[in-house]
């Protein structure tokens, strides 16, 4: 009971720093976005903190409830909801992660390179991409709401001293094969994407490390262009996903074999699984100076 308590007040806090960190980042870059400068970056930033928001929702409120013994609150509609949004919210994560990191690659590019032809014209071409997204996604997980009951509707004893609220009813091992087989495809379809716009960004920022260090050594005045410091920041949100998504995937293959059976790994599952959703939103507002100074004309310029 203490034990649940403690996981349940963490998960609050967690999911609430969480929540507030992307609604300051949703609301600064849908400030931004809605002035002169439209940009292609912003749109794909707004969309990162919804789907981050997304999953805390769904995947953050429902434990931190379950934790402190509400189980009752979702019936088994709720559970169905809850568990595929949840499901769809993390695919659109990587999915999104993956965009941000290609368009940031192509934004940095030489303008002589057969790649910047790739770039978009304008913020609004990349909503067939967001939507392909959704539409992906919710097609992938949509085996879950058949197989999904609240724990209260489950005559099984084994849940009266646990803190899940949602129960995986045993599915036919061919259809379990086959989505599973699609979510591993999706992950390591957009990771190789990522992976690899991700490494032509090291490459092209390395050569302007060179540039900078010859204009330091000719002792010329160099400015970093805005595009280059986005550049670092998008990388470090691709590296801080992969963090996540990888050590989630071991704790996760320990747990499968049973290597790691003991309430210690199921918390450390759970909190992987939203630690992404609530770290990247401050390491942007970090590294953007650009939100610190929107937070600010936000206190003075209400929106009409």
């Amino acid at each position: 009971m203490a034990l649940n308590f403690a996981k349940g007040t963490t998960f609050m806090f967690l999911t609430g720093l969480g929540i507030a960190g992307n609604t300051f980042v949703l609301v600064s870059y849908i400030y931004v976005f809605r002035g002169s400068e439209k940009k292609p970056i912003h749109l794909i930033l707004i969309h990162l903190a919804f789907t981050n928001i997304l999953i805390l929702f769904t995947k953050g409120t429902p434990r931190t409830i379950a934790s402190f013994g509400f189980r009752n609150l979702l019936g088994d509609v709720g559970c169905k909801i809850v568990v595929y949004l949840e499901r769809v919210a993390r695919g659109l994560s990587i999915c999104t992660t993956s965009l941000l990191t290609v368009v940031q690659a192509i934004t940095i590019s030489p303008r002589a390179s057969r790649w910047r032809r790739l770039e978009p014209r304008s913020a609004w071409h990349l909503l067939p991409l967001l939507l392909f997204c959704w539409i992906l996604n919710s097609l992938i997980s949509m085996n879950l709401p058949f197989f999904i009951k609240n724990t209260n509707s489950v005559n099984t004893s084994e849940f009266s001293e646990s803190d899940n609220y949602c129960y995986f009813i045993p599915e036919n091992w061919i259809i379990r094969w086959i989505f599973t087989g699609l979510m591993v495809f999706r992950d390591a379809g957009f990771q190789g994407v990522m992976g690899g716009a991700s490494g032509y960004m090291v490459f092209l920022l390395h050569k302007h490390h060179q540039h900078v260090l010859y204009l330091q050594t000719s002792k010329l005045l160099y400015r970093t262009p805005p595009e280059v410091k986005a550049a670092k920041s998008v990388f470090l949100l691709m590296l801080c996903f992969l963090f996540f998504y990888w050590a989630d995937c071991f704790v996760s293959f320990c747990s499968f074999f049973s290597l790691l059976q003991d309430c210690v790994s199921g918390s450390a599952h759970e909190f992987l699984t939203i630690g992404y959703a609530i770290v990247s939103p401050f390491l942007l507002i970090h590294r953007d100076g650009y939100l610190v100074e929107k937070r600010k004309t936000l206190r003075n310029y209400p929106f009409q």
